[in-house]
């Protein structure tokens, strides 16, 4: 039977129960599943979303030749079913898949960015039509042509209730496309949005506090990194004041990859940028600042890192980190990342599974896609000898799996728009226990359209407190954890 239910809070309220777990971390393993279903080389980019609004994690996976594959989660057993709804098998090459409700109607769309060289193609969309895709780009002004496509962000930059799209390009100028009803429009140069430095990550976030989605842009080919301000009329690059520019870079050095996360559980998203080269972390101060604290916290390695993930894999109350590259062995590309637990005040590269970190040199996500409490993990290894894109099922002990919970925000409509909301979590005295943001895209030209995920660091009753931009909050009282179980808190925006 396929789980479709969730626990809908459009208001104020409270869910009645005992919350139990322990302070301990969680001992567990992982299991690759279906290894000859996703033994596919050429594997670059891949992100979830539930396509089928059925309730669980669909798996999408962009591979080199042109496929867009879509498998559909069947309780856990994953069947290809994208050429049967109209995806490409064959074509231009599509570098990132990112999953967004462009045109709220309430079902998850594609947006693919291709990688053609030495004639730059074009993006493609592909709406959700329900029993199939359609290919629409063009027609909603999303074909952008000439872009050597990087990540791509389905964001509402000028919190109007609308998904509009930030279109990153390995070698031009960027661009930000704002929606309206549905159909795409460039802004202007004066808005400052037109970066011509060679961006592959692109990560949105509320850096300065203010109640919109400013962005960081991790720069390739010795160039700069950027930090621009939401200033909604234009964006102001802020990086060289913040200190977060990276400035003196050989053409061989450059960023690559952004993730954002609150490793430190004080309610500030933090940045990872993944880099050729010392990788970084800077820790939000809270105050609009940033503080790169990579080396000390043990982080800046593997030295070719490509993308990266915050996802706590043990159930302990810290976000641990993934992060996947490739280093050369007798000329041969072979996948090599590292794997960081969170103790909390450090770093420690955790090696006991080194089937994840030499499994993948581009895509990485955490994901619960069997529903189960823990954290699951997806890579792709598109240069590798052998290839394919894997899923890793997290196999730990059901008691350790019962202090998890799962947050999906939607709008009042029940569209997936709310993305860079903050999720935070308080104790029952109204101490922070931490906070999840809700994706804007990372892994490696990715976006996943999934809940958060949070777990407690000990037995006791929380309050889960959404943040949406525009500085609009709604609070939920959770007294009862266990009637979560395989199933999200699903959270609306209130109606305006």
């Amino acid at each position: 039977m396929k789980k479709s239910s969730y626990f809908k809070v459009t208001a104020l309220s409270a869910l009645c129960a005992l919350v139990t777990t322990n302070s301990f971390a969680a001992t567990t393993q992982f299991t690759s599943i279906q290894t000859d279903t996703f033994n596919t080389a050429g594997s670059v980019s891949n992100a979830w979303g539930d396509y089928d609004k059925d309730g669980d994690l669909d798996f999408l996976v962009s591979i080199k030749g042109g496929e867009v594959r879509l498998y559909r989660n069947d309780d856990g057993h994953f069947v290809s079913v994208g050429k049967e709804m109209g995806l490409p098998t064959k074509g231009d090459q599509i570098r990132g898949v990112s999953w967004g409700d462009y045109d709220n109607d309430g079902d998850l769309d594609i947006l693919g960015g291709s990688n053609e060289m030495p004639i730059p193609s074009r993006t493609y969309v592909f709406r959700n039509d329900g029993a199939v895709f359609k290919e629409v780009a063009e027609s909603i002004g999303l074909a952008i042509p000439g872009r050597i496509s990087r990540q791509s962000n389905w964001i509402d930059y000028d919190n109007d209730g609308d998904s509009d799209l930030y279109a990153a390009n390995r070698t031009g100028a960027n661009r930000l496309l704002k929606n309206e009803n549905g159909i795409f429009k460039p802004l202007s140069y004066a808005s400052g949005v037109y970066d011509s430095r060679r961006t592959v990550g692109a990560c949105w976030f509320d850096i300065d506090n203010d109640g919109d989605l400013d962005f960081f842009l991790a720069n390739q080919s010795g160039d700069s990194d950027t930090v621009a301000r939401n200033d909604i009329d234009k964006f102001v690059d802020i990086a060289p004041e913040l200190g977060m520019d990276e400035t003196q870079r050989l053409y061989a050095e450059g960023g690559v990859g952004c993730a954002t996360g609150d490793y430190n559980n004080d309610g500030f998203i933090d940045l990872y940028v993944t880099t050729y080269g010392a990788n970084l972390l800077y820790k939000n101060n809270g105050d609009g600042s940033f503080s790169e604290v990579g080396k000390a916290m043990g982080v800046v390695d593997p030295d070719h890192a490509v993308a990266a993930a915050w996802g706590d894999y043990n159930n302990d109350g810290y976000l641990d980190l993934i992060a996947v590259g490739y280093h050369k062995v007798n000329g041969q590309s072979e996948p090599y990342g590292k794997l960081y637990r969170n103790t909390g005040t450090k770093f420690e590269v955790d090696e006991r599974y080194p089937e994840l970190t030499a499994a993948g040199d581009h895509g990485v996500e955490w994901i619960d896609f069997d529903d189960d409490g823990d954290l699951d993990l997806s890579v792709t290894d598109g240069y590798g000898k052998v290839g394919g894109h894997f899923v890793f099922r997290n196999e730990m002990k059901p008691a350790d799996r019962a202090k998890s919970l799962s947050v999906l925000v939607l709008d009042s409509e029940g569209n997936y728009t709310q993305q860079g909301a903050v999720v935070k979590f308080y104790d029952a005295k109204g101490k922070i226990l931490g906070s999840r943001i809700v994706s804007t895209g990372g892994g490696y030209n990715a976006q996943s359209a999934r809940p958060v995920y949070f777990s407690l660091p000990k037995l006791q009753p929380i309050t889960v407190e959404v943040n949406f931009m525009g500085n609009e909050k709604l609070t939920v009282d959770v007294k009862d954890i266990t009637t979560l179980a395989n199933k999200p808190l699903l959270v609306h925006r209130p109606a305006k």
